[in-house]
C-alpha cells in the first residue's frame, strides 16, 4: 500500500497568502486603467467592479480561480510531497560510509567524502519515523560509529564527525559486519557510499541482503606511488637501491618530475611522460652514510595527492650471525654464505648453545637448548610449532605465493619431493608453498622471534639442484636478520599496526604523528616494545625522544585505491556486480511534477490571452 507524505510541512504557512489573493478582489478598484499582459481576463471585472464602498461582493471570476490554482500548486511543490510504501514495522538500515584515501579526491567538490557525506544526511534525512539506522565507517579498519537508533540528530552527529583517512579500503569486512546486523531483521537496507576503489569484494557472496551502491566520483584523473623499497648493494652496504613505481590510472597523459630527497636534500630528479594507463619503474642509486629518510615525490596536480609522495626510513644493516646445526648439507651453507651480510658457523652438536646468534638454522637437528632469536627449521617439527603430523611421500608442489617476500624471484617448477612432513597450518605462521593437501613451507612470527619452517629433507629433494634454491637461502637469510627485518618493520602501510623494539626502562613512549600531534603510548613489557596501530595518516612518525628517538613510516602504496576512475558497478564473488542506485523506487518526491502544473497554468493564461487578441 502507497500513501501520501510530506517532507516540508512548514511550506504549508505559505497558504496565508490565499486570503491575500482573495481580499484583493474585494477591495475597491482606485486605480488608473493600466494595459497588463493578460488584460482580457481583467477587462470584464473591471467593468464589473465600479463600486463606491471600500468593499464589494465576489463575483465569479476566471482569472481569481485560476490565480488561486496556481498559488495552491506552489505551495504543495514547496512542501514537497513523495509516495511512500506503507510497511507494518520500521526497517533497520545499515550505512556504510567510505573513509578511504581515494576519497579525498577532488574531482567533485570539494571532494568525494564531502559529497558522500552529504549523501548519508540526505538518506538520514529521508527515513521514516519508525526506522532505526546504524552508521560504519570503512577504512583501513571497520568501526560502528553509531548504533542502532531512530534520532536523525545523532545520526547527523555522528556522520558529521567522521575522517577521511590515509589508509586503503577495507570494504569486504564492513558489508560482513553490516550483512550480520540485519541477518536476523524482517526489513533491512545496506546503504553502501563509496567511489568503488577496492579490491577485496570478491570474496562477497551475501546474495540475499538487500544493498544498494551509491557511488561518488566523476573522473578519475590520477598519477601514484604504488611502490618502493630501498636494497643495500650487496659489495656495499652503503650504496642503496632505491626502486620504485608509478602507475598513470588516468586516460590522460601526464608530464611531470620525480624527486627523491634523502633527509629533506633532494638528490636525483628524473622528468617522467605517462600516457594514459602507462606505468614505469624507476631506479635511483645513492650513496648512505647513516640512518635516513628516503623521500620520493611527484611534482604534478592531479585528483588525488597522499599517493604522491612517499617516505621510506631507510637503516643502514649490520652483519648477522647465523648458526647452522646440521649433519652435512654443503649445499645448505655455501648459499648461506652466499647471502652477504653474515657470518655462519656450523656444527653438529645438538647441545651448541644458539644465544648469541642472530638466526639459527636446525637441518634435521634438535637442538638441546631452543633458540630466543630467529629460527629456520628444516625436516624438523617442533611440537610448540604443530600439534599434529604424518610422513607422507612424493608430495607435488601445486602452489606458491610469489609475492611474499621470502618467494621473491623464486619458482618450483620441476622441483621433487621424496617426502615431507604433512601438517595443518599454525596460528603463527602461513602456508607460502602448497601441496595438494598441506603446506611444505611456513613463515610467521610468534611474539618477537620470526620462524620459517621447510617440511622436507632438502637433500631428499631437487631443489638444490635449482637456481632458486640459492635465491631462497638468501631472502630467508634477509628476513630472519634482525637489523635488515627491524628497517623492514619501521615502513607499513597506513592503517597496518606497527610493532617496534623498545627498552623496558620505561612504561610510555611519546609518538609524534605526521602533522604535529603527539600522544603517550604504553609500552608491551611481555614483548619489550611498542605496538601502534593508530597509523592512519602517511608520514613520518616520530618515536621518543633524545639520542634513544627512532622513527617510522606510514604510506598508501595501494594501487587499488590509487585507481580512482568511476564505477557504476561493483564487482563480488561468482562474477555478480552490484549495480549503482541511482533512484529509489519508494519515497518517490513528486514536487517537480506539481510545479510543472503550476507553470502550465501560467502559460494557459498567456494562450488564452493572445486567443482573445488575434
Amino acid at each position: 500500500m502507497v500513501e501520501v507524505s510530506f517532507l516540508s510541512l512548514s511550506a504549508l504557512w505559505f497558504a496565508l497568502t490565499i486570503p491575500v489573493v482573495i481580499a484583493f478582489y474585494l477591495l475597491k478598484r482606485r486605480r488608473k486603467i493600466h494595459l497588463v499582459s493578460s488584460n482580457v481576463l481583467w477587462q470584464r471585472f473591471l467593468i464589473e467592479s465600479q463600486a463606491n464602498a471600500p468593499f464589494q461582493r465576489l463575483r465569479k471570476s476566471v482569472l481569481l480561480l485560476l490565480q488561486l490554482l496556481i498559488l495552491v500548486l506552489a505551495i504543495l511543490a514547496l512542501m514537497r510531497p513523495y509516495f511512500s510504501e506503507e510497511r507494518s514495522g520500521g526497517a533497520l538500515q545499515v550505512l556504510v560510509l567510505d573513509v578511504s584515501a581515494s576519497m579525498q579526491s577532488i574531482d567533485v567538490s570539494p571532494s568525494r567524502f564531502e559529497e558522500a557525506r552529504q549523501q548519508a544526511i540526505d538518506l538520514v534525512d529521508g527515513m521514516r519515523d519508525s526506522d532505526e539506522m546504524v552508521i560504519v565507517a570503512a577504512g583501513a579498519r571497520t568501526a560502528v560509529v553509531q548504533s542502532p537508533t531512530s534520532e536523525k540528530g545523532l545520526l547527523r552527529r555522528a556522520i558529521g564527525a567522521l575522517k577521511v583517512s590515509d589508509g586503503p579500503t577495507r570494504l569486504l569486512e564492513a558489508l560482513e559486519l553490516a550483512g550480520t546486523l540485519v541477518r536476523d531483521h524482517p526489513l533491512s537496507e545496506i546503504h553502501l557510499l563509496t567511489d568503488g576503489a577496492v579490491s577485496d569484494l570478491g570474496k562477497w557472496d551475501e546474495t540475499d541482503l538487500d544493498l544498494r551502491f551509491y557511488p561518488v566520483g566523476v573522473r578519475g584523473d590520477n598519477v601514484g606511488i604504488v611502490s618502493m623499497d630501498v636494497r643495500p648493494s650487496p659489495e656495499d652496504p652503503a650504496t642503496q637501491g632505491i626502486f620504485s613505481s608509478v602507475v598513470n590510472f588516468s586516460t590522460n597523459q601526464f608530464s611531470f618530475v620525480a624527486e627523491l630527497h634523502l633527509d629533506q636534500r633532494m638528490v636525483a630528479s628524473r622528468p617522467v611522460q605517462l600516457a594514459g594507463g602507462e606505468s614505469v619503474s624507476l631506479t635511483f642509486i645513492e650513496r648512505q652514510i647513516t640512518n635516513g629518510v628516503f623521500s620520493l615525490t611527484l611534482d604534478l596536480e592531479d585528483d588525488l595527492g597522499v599517493d604522491n609522495v612517499v617516505d621510506v626510513v631507510s637503516l643502514l644493516p649490520r652483519p648477522a650471525k647465523a648458526l647452522l646445526l646440521s649433519e652435512g648439507n654443503r649445499f645448505l651453507e655455501k648459499s648461506i654464505e652466499l647471502a652477504g651480510d653474515v657470518s655462519v658457523s656450523v656444527s653438529p652438536d645438538p647441545a651448541t648453545d644458539p644465544s648469541g646468534f642472530d638466526i639459527t638454522v636446525l637441518d634435521g637437528v634438535t637442538p638441546l637448548r631452543w633458540p630466543e632469536g630467529n629460527v629456520l627449521a628444516i625436516n624438523l617439527v617442533p611440537t610448540n610449532w604443530f600439534r599434529r603430523w604424518e610422513r607422507t611421500e612424493r608430495p607435488a608442489v601445486v602452489d606458491w605465493k610469489g609475492a611474499h617476500p621470502l618467494l621473491r624471484f623464486v619458482t618450483f617448477d620441476e622441483v621433487e619431493i621424496a617426502e615431507a612432513y604433512a601438517v595443518s597450518p599454525p596460528f603463527w605462521g602461513e602456508g607460502l608453498v602448497e601441496s595438494a593437501r598441506f603446506p611444505l613451507i611456513v613463515a610467521g612470527e610468534q611474539g618477537s622471534q620470526r620462524r620459517l619452517w621447510i617440511g622436507f629433507d632438502t637433500l631428499q629433494s631437487t631443489w638444490p639442484l635449482r637456481v632458486s634454491f640459492p635465491i631462497f637461502m638468501a631472502n630467508a637469510v634477509r628476513w630472519l636478520n634482525p637489523a635488515l627485518s627491524r628497517a623492514r618493520e619501521v615502513n607499513v602501510a597506513t592503517g597496518q599496526p606497527i610493532q617496534m623494539g623498545w627498552g623496558d626502562s620505561d612504561s610510555t613512549v611519546t609518538i609524534q604523528r605526521p602533522h604535529g600531534e603527539t600522544e603517550s603510548v604504553v609500552l608491551n613489557r611481555e614483548l619489550k616494545g611498542l605496538i601502534y596501530a593508530n597509523t592512519l595518516e602517511r608520514g613520518l612518525y616520530r618515536v621518543g625522544e633524545g639520542p634513544d628517538a627512532s622513527m617510522f613510516a606510514a604510506n598508501l602504496l595501494d594501487a587499488a585505491e590509487s585507481d580512482t576512475g568511476p564505477r557504476s558497478a561493483l564487482r563480488v564473488s561468482n562474477g555478480r556486480r552490484v549495480k549503482a542506485t541511482l533512484e529509489r523506487p519508494v519515497d518517490m518526491e513528486i514536487w517537480r511534477w506539481i510545479a510543472l502544473a503550476a507553470l502550465g497554468g501560467m502559460m494557459l493564461e498567456w494562450w488564452y490571452f493572445h486567443r482573445r487578441t488575434v
